[in-house]
């Protein structure tokens, strides 16, 4: 094909297929893809699809990954939501420009015979991002159109152009002042509640009702006397941006720290990250948690395009590069490095996981594999949903047969932010004094 060609598209699904010359001074290519409305536009930073974010929640685009000198993006047009018109098929340089790529084409398939449908070789000069071609929609009929566009700003530029939002990656702020931890109280007996007196006044409160709260959702499902291990783990993905800004994840840690001041007595809270890896925090004092909020409650990458990078100076004592925890999502990760520390820490109490994530779920085997495979250990593993959708496999578990007890619990909100203390801990600790008595009559937990 020419440059601004077009050509029907008969095939329900399609691979664009990036291809260049490698070579030692040929920078890296990336393949990317933007989903567009009819105005020429966005919706959100979700629809971006990219080496970061590598699947649509829709499920309709994907970035396949690269092999060599390809890289690649699957287009379901049948699965393509309504108000999208437009897929740009994009690439970028990364430590160079594309006038350094030689060999330069895209391919486009038939994502089921494996045809090839069209072919586009482009060139170019100083351009650091490229609109290799485009899918669109014309009069109910998909079309292709070879574009051949360049960016000197790279995808972020590119991006940009449609309404992503890109976050400025700019120098981290030197280090606040350390701020020397409280005493913890002496060992034995509830530390918790003795941790209590060293919390601000206001916080103290909430802190104090919503434990009165977490006993009464206990007392209905008949586990008035339970008592678990609480491990806390947040989603800090890139698509989490929003929840983070808006004070949403904190609020989530305060409300959460009250279940684990109801059931846990050892005055520690074991709490992870993750995004495309895991990363243990430092384990949440209740006494520090106002301290604690402040400098583990963060996001995954520092922008929407962040690579993981060296660490920077002026980390403070205890935090996490969170730059190097990545911005997609890899739940089956964080759920093996979590099984590996009950593994390692037995305890006399069972585990309680509070997972929360919002959604964009696809490592659907892998996380099966991993969630069955712990069928068999002290642990109960609940979910929550952030708002988003594509929960993939979390919104089956309930369901799947094969093992001996149900091990997970799994249910997803609006906005949690809307939802009362009640509410919330009556859905969060529904199914888990079941699981209890469950795993207690399979021999899995001792019989009390």
């Amino acid at each position: 094909m020419s440059k601004g060609g077009n050509l029907p598209v008969a095939a329900s699904a399609v691979r664009a297929v990036l291809s260049w010359t490698s070579g030692p001074s040929v920078p890296d290519v990336d393949a990317s893809a933007l989903l567009l409305d009819g105005g020429g536009r966005v919706r959100s930073d979700a629809d971006l699809v990219f080496y970061n974010q590598p699947r649509h929640a829709s499920g309709a685009v994907r970035h396949e990954g690269k092999q060599g000198s390809t890289d690649t993006l699957a287009v379901d047009l049948e699965s393509l939501e309504p108000p999208v018109e437009r897929v740009l098929l994009g690439a970028s340089a990364d430590g160079g420009t594309f006038g350094q790529v030689p060999g330069l084409r895209v391919a486009l398939f038939d994502a089921v015979s494996g045809a090839e449908l069209a072919a586009f070789d482009m060139t170019a000069t100083t351009e650091t991002a490229f609109v290799a071609g485009e899918l669109y929609r014309r009069a109910g009929q998909w079309k292709f159109r070879a574009v051949g566009q360049g960016y000197d700003s790279g995808l972020a530029g590119l991006a940009t152009d449609y309404g992503i939002s890109v976050a400025d990656d700019g120098p981290e702020p030197p280090p606040a002042a350390p701020v020397a931890p409280a005493a913890l109280p002496p060992a034995g007996g509830d530390r918790f509640a003795k941790a209590e007196e060293r919390l601000p006044v206001d916080m103290r409160k909430r802190l104090s009702l919503r434990k009165e709260k977490v006993a009464v959702s206990l007392r209905k499902h008949g586990a008035e006397n339970a008592r678990a291990r609480v491990v806390l783990v947040l989603d800090a993905s890139g698509s989490m941006a929003g929840l983070y800004s808006k004070g949403t994840v904190a609020d989530v840690v305060e409300r959460m720290a009250a279940v684990a001041a109801q059931l846990d007595d050892d005055g520690a809270l074991q709490a992870w990250t993750f995004a495309t890896h895991p990363a243990r925090l430092p384990d949440l004092q209740l006494a520090e948690l106002p301290e604690w909020l402040r400098l583990h409650v963060r996001l995954g990458a520092m922008s929407l395009f962040g690579r993981p990078k060296k660490a920077k100076r002026g980390l403070e004592p205890g935090q996490i590069d969170m730059r190097l925890v990545g911005v997609q999502n890899e739940e089956q990760k964080v759920i093996a490095e979590v099984r590996d520390f009950v593994r390692a820490n037995p305890a006399a109490d069972p585990t309680l996981v509070l997972f929360f994530s919002d959604g964009g779920v696809y490592r659907n085997d892998q996380i099966e594999k991993e969630l069955r495979d712990a069928v068999e250990e002290p642990v109960f593993w609940q979910f929550v949903g952030l708002g988003r959708s594509d929960y993939g496999v979390l919104e089956r578990l309930d369901s799947l047969t094969g093992r001996r007890v149900d091990n997970v619990g799994f249910f997803a909100v609006d906005d949690i932010n809307e939802v009362a203390d009640e509410e919330l801990y009556d859905r969060l600790l529904s199914e888990f004094p079941q699981w209890l008595r469950s795993a207690a009559a399979a021999g899995i937990l001792p019989a009390r």
